[in-house]
């Protein structure tokens, strides 16, 4: 008895959800203060600055948050 298999390679890609945003949030290093979590982290930089100022408080921890899914490339 033969057995065969046909095996064949299909490429694919990662890329973000269409039907989601990005969010991006950060968070002090040194307490326990965090950003508003934005649709740009241009927002959420300019509250770390205002942070950074009133408390002397200059390490941050960024996060920007996707969703993705796996497609065929074509």
């Amino acid at each position: 008895m033969s057995i065969r298999a046909a095996m064949r390679y299909v490429v694919h890609r990662i890329t973000e959800h269409p039907d989601t945003d990005v969010t991006f949030e950060a968070e002090c290093l040194h307490c326990k203060w965090k950003a508003t979590p934005a649709d740009e982290s241009a927002a959420v930089d300019v509250e770390c600055m205002s942070h950074t100022g009133r408390s002397g408080h200059s390490g941050f921890r960024r996060i920007r948050t996707s969703f993705a899914m796996v497609v065929r490339a074509e």
